[in-house]
């Protein structure tokens, strides 16, 4: 039986936090660039200049993320880059720990390790403090981050073959339907393709433990709903929402309203067990345009950039639902949107079945994460 131990990170890293550097936004501004300049949760411009060169693990400082986990606390950066100071920067002292530092945080409790009532903190002490379990044999080390970086290796390839599906059936879209453009194609208003456009509900149920999910704008993504951070309801509100209309169907398109509006804009390939918020808006199409191309469409950034023009808040900006229904499209004629369909649609589906392997895949990391980080599975049984 493999023998474990308890480590600090100091134990299995070296700590570069004295190299980062803040820029504020104005700096920034006057030193754009190339090389990514990170924050606590990830890439938030670029810069000239860079800090850090080769692999490295940044595990947020501060933030809510560090309770509600909505991205990642802890991921690593390749290359050239800048570090701010709110984000810890560590390097492994052997390569495959860098994995091992963010799967064991990944499965970690911090709270009993964050200060701050109003914004939560982790600092470079209590980051010191939190104990790291692994096998003393660094063989077994090395094979537990290896079965588990493998999984993720499947997961981003599917990703980088999604954004590359999709940049193709954008440059068809754009080349078809706007470079192309026929004289004779309808400009409608958006309301006329469509046999509704509303968002989800304005009244927020109770939570509960257990239930039906209840999604936000903040539990989009790119392609769908992420259901394992949807808030649960219970069985009666949950119909009580499906009757108010509020279940996202087969062929709806789902858009970002408010918050991060625009953010995310994706068609339903079928019909969704949750129900939305207000914060979510819905298009259900009457047959006029193809939900696919629509959708298309709405994400592509001349349309992003024109949609600004309705969007309405200071504080909390979101697009007004009666300047959107009157939104100007031109209507391709449906011989011409058959015929694109013939190659965009298979580029699209095979997108979708992409995700379903990435939920198939990601689900079975995280269920061989904990059990592998405390010993429950051993490396050689999997």
């Amino acid at each position: 039986m493999s023998e474990w131990k308890e480590f600090k990170l100091t134990d299995i890293s070296d700590i570069f936090d004295e190299i980062r550097v803040p820029l504020s936004k104005m700096e920034r501004v006057s030193r754009k660039g190339k090389y990514p300049y990170y924050g606590a949760s990830g890439i938030i411009d670029h810069v000239d200049d860079f800090l850090f060169e080769g692999e490295y693990v940044l595990i947020s400082e501060d933030g809510e993320n560090l309770k509600t986990r909505q991205t990642p606390i802890a991921f690593k950066a390749n290359g050239q880059f800048w570090v701010n100071n709110h984000a810890h920067i560590v390097k492994g002292k052997a390569l495959f720990i860098n994995d091992l530092i963010v799967y064991v945080l990944q499965n970690l409790d911090l709270h009993p390790f964050l200060t701050g009532a109003v914004q939560p903190k982790l600092n470079q002490e209590n980051l010191l403090s939190i104990p790291f379990s692994l096998p003393v044999d660094e063989n077994e080390q090395r094979a537990i981050a290896s079965i588990l970086s493998s999984l993720d290796d499947k997961i981003d390839l599917l990703h980088r073959q999604n954004k590359t599906l999709e940049a193709m059936a954008e440059a068809l879209f754009k080349k078809w339907f706007v470079e192309e453009a026929e004289d004779g194609w309808e400009n409608v208003e958006l309301e006329y393709v469509a046999k509704k456009i509303t968002d989800g509900s304005h009244q927020s149920p109770s939570s509960t433990d257990t239930g039906m999910p209840m999604a936000s704008v903040k539990d989009m993504h790119q392609w769908g709903i992420n259901y394992s951070t949807c808030r649960k309801i219970s069985k009666v509100d949950y119909q009580k929402l499906v009757r108010d209309d509020c279940r996202p169907l087969k062929d709806d398109i789902l858009i970002a309203k408010d918050g991060s509006y625009l953010k995310h804009i994706f068609f339903v390939p079928e019909d969704m067990n949750l129900v939305v918020l207000s914060s979510i808006a819905i298009i259900r199409p009457n047959g006029k345009y193809h939900p696919i191309l629509l959708s298309i469409f709405l994400k592509m950034d001349s349309t992003k950039e024109l949609l600004k023009n309705i969007v309405t808040g200071a504080v909390i900006p979101r697009i007004v639902l009666k300047d959107f229904r009157k939104f100007p499209i031109i209507l391709p004629t449906i011989s011409e949107q058959k015929k694109s369909l013939e190659i965009i649609e298979p580029l699209i589906t095979k997108c979708y079945q992409n995700i379903k392997k990435i939920y198939t895949l990601e689900s079975l990391r995280n269920t061989l994460l904990p059990k592998l980080m405390s010993g429950e599975v051993k490396v050689n049984n999997v």
